[in-house]
């Protein structure tokens, strides 16, 4: 019953996606001159959001201001049995979730902190810095990336990644992205490897003004090495500073540490993002 509640809650909160997004264009009509022409307050059409379904974008969020995420996670595989027995599901919704609730604030310009925790009790600290951007004349946006996180609200099982992330815009259709990651600690056993090397692979197509198509990749090159690489596909659209978005991927990984641990060799679930920009 308290996992279709909040659903409900949920999905209203995105149906009222439209009325929002009219009142914060008011506001934003309101705002001082020298806050609207911040280049770091304007919407960015080809990286509407700070992720992409899991790994991070170059973004930048701007100084003063705070963004919120919902990761969802639905644990029923979208494969366990036939058609009839998943739809009475609602294709895994009734089979409970991973929910990750995440906050991120901009320190300085081009600075970015935040705090990401999963409802396993895992939690991600991390700060990202911005280097240069393709919005200013560069061939390509490139930042870097620092995390710690833990098992157990940060009390068991320490882990820290380190990485870069670089971003091409393709004309006004495409943004594409390649971030090499090297995860300290990634083997929850540690026995044998213990780090892995991964890189994250991942396109946001703009197929309408406001409407993207997403995919992602993230194998594992060295180290730890288990299951199968995470990969997510995900539709999704943008109203104002709202952007809601439906995944199906083989894994629950939304940090570095969770990626770095491979997803499902043969399952893929149905999960959703939701998130909101205040500003």
């Amino acid at each position: 019953m308290f996992d279709r509640l909040r659903l409900i809650l949920i999905f209203a909160f995105s149906a009222l996606i439209p009325v929002a997004a009219a009142a914060q264009n008011a506001a934003a009509a309101a705002q001082p001159a020298p806050e609207r022409n911040d280049p770091d307050v304007l919407v960015d059409p080809m990286q509407p959001d700070f992720t992409l379904a899991t790994l991070p974008t170059t973004l930048r969020m701007p100084k003063g201001k705070w963004a919120f995420r919902v990761t969802h996670r639905f644990k029923r595989p979208l494969d366990d049995g036939n058609f009839g027995d998943l739809a009475s599901d609602l294709f895994g919704i009734d089979g409970g979730a991973q929910v990750g609730l995440e906050l991120r604030y901009g320190l300085l310009r081009g600075t970015q902190v935040g705090v990401h925790r999963t409802s396993d009790r895992s939690t991600q600290l991390f700060v990202q810095q911005n280097i240069r951007t393709q919005r200013d004349g560069g061939a390509f946006g490139l930042d870097a990336i620092a995390t710690f996180e833990g098992y157990e609200n940060l009390t068991d099982h320490h882990q820290s990644a380190l990485g870069v992330l670089v971003s091409r815009n393709a004309g006004r259709r495409a943004a594409l992205y390649v971030e090499p990651m090297f995860v300290v600690n990634a083997n929850p056993f540690a026995a044998g490897d213990n780090d892995t090397l991964m890189l994250g692979l991942g396109t946001r197509i703009r197929i309408r003004p406001s409407t993207y198509l997403v995919a992602e990749y993230s194998p594992r090159l060295a180290g730890y090495d288990p299951n199968d690489s995470q990969i997510s596909f995900a539709l999704e659209g943008r109203a104002g500073g709202h952007l809601f978005q439906i995944n199906v991927s083989n894994g629950f990984g939304t940090t570095l540490g969770q990626l770095a641990a491979g997803g499902s060799n043969d399952d893929w679930y149905l999960g959703f993002n939701l998130s909101r920009k205040f500003f």
